[in-house]
């Protein structure tokens, strides 16, 4: 049985999170993190279909699935 993905966190960029996924940086704008910034885990449209961390400016909080999207993703979803 699959579980649907849901998260509610929010993560300060500290130095072992911009260690880790800063060579890639955020998936929704492609900038770098900086120390301090605060990041979500949001579901998008990427390719492989996982949740990845992107800026929180950047994702939008879906009260309903308590999960947070990526801006362009959740609007398109809603039309």
């Amino acid at each position: 049985m699959a579980q649907k993905f849901s998260s509610d966190k929010t993560f300060i960029v500290d130095l072992n999170l911009l260690n880790t996924y800063n060579d890639k940086g955020c998936e929704a704008c492609n900038r770098k993190f900086n120390l301090g910034e605060t990041v979500v885990l949001a579901v998008g449209s990427w390719q492989d279909g996982y949740a990845k961390l992107i800026h929180e400016k950047e994702a939008v909080f879906d009260k309903k699935t308590r999960t947070y999207y990526e801006k362009m993703f959740y609007h398109s979803r809603k039309k």
